[in-house]
Formats: C-alpha cells, sequence, structure tokens
C-alpha cells in the first residue's frame, strides 16, 4: 500500500502588539483625551513589522496622531514613533512614555482653557 505524505503547512507570519502595559498606557491616554473632547475613534492595526494605534478627531478624517511600534528600530532609532497628521515623525524614542509626552503636554493644555 502507499506512503502518506503530510501535506505541509505553511507557518503562520510572525505579527507586532502591544503588550498589557503598552496598550493599557496608550488606552489610558486616549480616555483622558475623549474625556477632553478632542478624540472621538480610534484603529489598531498589527502587521508583520509594525503595530499601530490611530487617533482621530472625527471618523471620516486622517488619523492626528499614530503611535507607532517598529521593534526592528530597537537598536537604532527607538522602537516607538509619535506620526503626526501630515505623517512627519514628531517624536521616536525607546520608551513609551517618552513619546507620549507631546501629547500629554497637549492634553494639559486643553484641560486648562
Amino acid at each position: 500500500m502507499g506512503e502518506i505524505t503530510p501535506f505541509p503547512r505553511p507557518l503562520p507570519a510572525a505579527q507586532t502588539g502591544f503588550d498589557r502595559a503598552e496598550l493599557s498606557r496608550i488606552m489610558d491616554l486616549y480616555g483622558r483625551m475623549v474625556s477632553a473632547g478632542h478624540w472621538r475613534d480610534y484603529a489598531l492595526h498589527f502587521g508583520k513589522d509594525v503595530a499601530v494605534f490611530s487617533a482621530f478627531r472625527r471618523a471620516a478624517e486622517r488619523p492626528e496622531y499614530r503611535i507607532e511600534k517598529r521593534p526592528a528600530l530597537r537598536h537604532r532609532q527607538g522602537m516607538w514613533a509619535l506620526v503626526g497628521e501630515a505623517g512627519a515623525v514628531l517624536k521616536r524614542g525607546q520608551e513609551l512614555a517618552g513619546v507620549l509626552a507631546p501629547v500629554e503636554r497637549k492634553l494639559v493644555r486643553l484641560i486648562e482653557k
């Protein structure tokens, strides 16, 4: 009788994502911006080499900010980047807290008005 050869399964592609502490920090900032009436929606994108959190003022617009995590840049410029609405990198670094600082300063100004 013939021998059965198993069909080779492709390995699933590795996916970059946020861990619980990172996502908690980002969602905390998002919640405070929603409370201030500035942001209304968000989107998450998980790719092979990047994880992106996008924050929108209105759902029909481009995101006001994108928070990107690129582990491949960990030893170079830093794996975290804050990207503005026009696509320019506003801040890059090794630590998430430092990258979120410009948005948190903006939040303080929004609350004081």
